[in-house]
Protein backbone atom coordinates (compact mmCIF):
# COMPACT_ATOMS: atom_id res chain seq x y z
CA UNK A 1 0.00 0.00 0.00
CA UNK A 2 2.78 2.41 0.91
CA UNK A 3 4.47 1.55 -2.41
CA UNK A 4 1.35 2.54 -4.36
CA UNK A 5 1.00 5.77 -2.40
CA UNK A 6 4.67 6.64 -3.01
CA UNK A 7 4.30 5.80 -6.71
CA UNK A 8 1.16 7.97 -7.03
CA UNK A 9 2.78 10.94 -5.26
CA UNK A 10 5.97 10.65 -7.33
CA UNK A 11 4.07 11.10 -10.60
CA UNK A 12 3.51 14.63 -11.75
CA UNK A 13 1.36 15.65 -14.66
CA UNK A 14 3.26 17.57 -17.29
CA UNK A 15 1.76 20.95 -18.16
CA UNK A 16 -0.31 20.94 -21.33
CA UNK A 17 1.63 23.76 -23.03
CA UNK A 18 3.97 23.86 -25.98
CA UNK A 19 7.73 23.71 -25.45
CA UNK A 20 10.02 26.73 -25.58
CA UNK A 21 12.11 25.57 -28.54
CA UNK A 22 15.47 27.12 -29.39
CA UNK A 23 15.83 30.82 -28.51
CA UNK A 24 18.16 31.52 -31.46
CA UNK A 25 15.63 30.23 -34.01
CA UNK A 26 12.63 32.27 -32.83
CA UNK A 27 11.48 34.58 -35.62
CA UNK A 28 10.53 34.91 -39.26
CA UNK A 29 13.36 33.74 -41.53
CA UNK A 30 13.34 34.23 -45.29
CA UNK A 31 15.53 32.87 -48.06
CA UNK A 32 15.96 35.85 -50.38
CA UNK A 33 17.98 34.19 -53.13
CA UNK A 34 19.38 30.88 -54.38
CA UNK A 35 22.95 30.50 -55.63
CA UNK A 36 23.03 29.72 -59.37
CA UNK A 37 19.22 29.68 -59.59
CA UNK A 38 19.25 30.41 -63.33
CA UNK A 39 21.24 27.19 -63.95
CA UNK A 40 18.96 24.89 -61.94
CA UNK A 41 16.02 22.92 -63.37
CA UNK A 42 14.12 23.54 -60.15
CA UNK A 43 14.64 25.06 -56.73
CA UNK A 44 12.59 26.02 -53.71
CA UNK A 45 12.77 29.17 -51.59
CA UNK A 46 11.86 28.83 -47.92
CA UNK A 47 10.24 31.21 -45.46
CA UNK A 48 10.01 29.95 -41.89
CA UNK A 49 8.08 31.31 -38.94
CA UNK A 50 9.44 29.68 -35.81
CA UNK A 51 7.66 30.33 -32.56
CA UNK A 52 8.46 28.32 -29.44
CA UNK A 53 8.72 24.67 -30.57
CA UNK A 54 6.49 25.15 -33.65
CA UNK A 55 7.28 26.02 -37.25
CA UNK A 56 5.30 27.26 -40.24
CA UNK A 57 6.98 27.14 -43.63
CA UNK A 58 6.04 28.62 -47.00
CA UNK A 59 7.77 26.84 -49.89
CA UNK A 60 7.89 28.63 -53.25
CA UNK A 61 9.07 26.31 -56.01
CA UNK A 62 10.38 27.41 -59.40
CA UNK A 63 10.65 24.71 -62.05
CA UNK A 64 11.58 24.49 -65.72
CA UNK A 65 10.28 20.89 -65.80
CA UNK A 66 6.65 19.92 -65.35
CA UNK A 67 6.32 17.16 -62.74
CA UNK A 68 2.58 17.66 -62.30
CA UNK A 69 -0.55 17.72 -64.45
CA UNK A 70 -0.81 20.88 -66.54
CA UNK A 71 -3.50 22.47 -64.33
CA UNK A 72 -1.07 22.36 -61.38
CA UNK A 73 2.13 23.44 -63.14
CA UNK A 74 1.21 27.15 -62.98
CA UNK A 75 3.91 28.23 -65.46
CA UNK A 76 6.57 26.66 -63.26
CA UNK A 77 5.92 28.58 -60.02
CA UNK A 78 3.87 27.25 -57.12
CA UNK A 79 3.57 27.53 -53.34
CA UNK A 80 3.24 24.86 -50.72
CA UNK A 81 2.77 25.22 -46.97
CA UNK A 82 3.51 23.08 -43.93
CA UNK A 83 3.40 23.34 -40.17
CA UNK A 84 4.52 21.23 -37.26
CA UNK A 85 7.09 21.02 -34.51
CA UNK A 86 10.87 20.94 -34.61
CA UNK A 87 13.75 19.58 -32.57
CA UNK A 88 17.42 20.51 -32.65
CA UNK A 89 19.85 17.68 -31.86
CA UNK A 90 23.49 18.62 -32.09
CA UNK A 91 23.89 20.41 -35.42
CA UNK A 92 20.67 19.00 -36.95
CA UNK A 93 17.31 20.74 -37.24
CA UNK A 94 14.52 18.17 -37.64
CA UNK A 95 11.11 19.33 -38.82
CA UNK A 96 8.11 17.05 -38.30
CA UNK A 97 4.82 18.33 -39.66
CA UNK A 98 2.15 18.11 -42.32
CA UNK A 99 1.49 19.86 -45.60
CA UNK A 100 -1.32 22.38 -45.29
CA UNK A 101 -3.37 24.85 -47.27
CA UNK A 102 -2.28 28.52 -47.33
CA UNK A 103 -4.22 29.12 -44.09
CA UNK A 104 -2.24 26.30 -42.38
CA UNK A 105 -5.33 24.09 -42.10
CA UNK A 106 -4.99 20.41 -43.00
CA UNK A 107 -4.59 19.58 -46.69
CA UNK A 108 -5.76 16.15 -47.78
CA UNK A 109 -5.84 16.53 -51.57
CA UNK A 110 -5.03 18.87 -54.42
CA UNK A 111 -1.96 19.83 -56.38
CA UNK A 112 1.57 19.10 -55.16
CA UNK A 113 2.45 17.24 -51.99
CA UNK A 114 0.06 16.05 -49.28
CA UNK A 115 0.59 14.23 -45.99
CA UNK A 116 3.68 14.35 -43.79
CA UNK A 117 6.37 17.01 -44.08
CA UNK A 118 9.53 15.45 -42.69
CA UNK A 119 12.70 17.39 -43.42
CA UNK A 120 16.08 17.73 -41.75
CA UNK A 121 18.75 20.37 -42.14
CA UNK A 122 22.30 20.60 -40.89
CA UNK A 123 22.83 23.94 -39.16
CA UNK A 124 26.03 25.17 -40.84
CA UNK A 125 26.11 28.51 -39.04
CA UNK A 126 23.83 30.75 -37.03
CA UNK A 127 23.96 34.34 -35.97
CA UNK A 128 21.67 37.10 -34.79
CA UNK A 129 20.44 37.92 -38.32
CA UNK A 130 21.46 34.98 -40.50
CA UNK A 131 20.93 31.23 -40.41
CA UNK A 132 22.68 28.90 -42.87
CA UNK A 133 21.15 25.47 -43.29
CA UNK A 134 22.05 22.58 -45.60
CA UNK A 135 19.28 20.19 -46.58
CA UNK A 136 20.08 16.61 -45.65
CA UNK A 137 17.86 15.51 -48.56
CA UNK A 138 19.71 17.23 -51.41
CA UNK A 139 22.63 19.07 -49.73
CA UNK A 140 21.41 22.41 -51.11
CA UNK A 141 22.31 25.36 -48.93
CA UNK A 142 19.53 27.52 -47.53
CA UNK A 143 20.71 30.98 -46.41
CA UNK A 144 18.00 32.61 -44.32
CA UNK A 145 17.82 36.24 -43.20
CA UNK A 146 15.95 37.24 -40.05
CA UNK A 147 12.99 39.44 -41.01
CA UNK A 148 11.25 39.62 -37.64
CA UNK A 149 12.31 38.51 -34.15
CA UNK A 150 9.72 36.58 -32.13
CA UNK A 151 9.69 36.03 -28.38
CA UNK A 152 8.35 32.63 -27.36
CA UNK A 153 5.25 32.78 -25.21
CA UNK A 154 4.19 29.12 -24.78
CA UNK A 155 0.49 28.55 -25.49
CA UNK A 156 -1.80 25.88 -24.13
CA UNK A 157 -2.24 22.92 -26.41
Amino acid sequence: MIFLLAFYLSCTRLPNVQGKGEALLQGVWKQDSIANADQLLNYTKHQFKITCDSFYVDLTTYSKVNYYEDSCFNNGVWKEYAKGTYVVKGDTLMLNGTFTKANYKQKVSGCYRNGRYLTSFMIKSSGANQLVLASLNDQRECILALKEKITCVPKEL
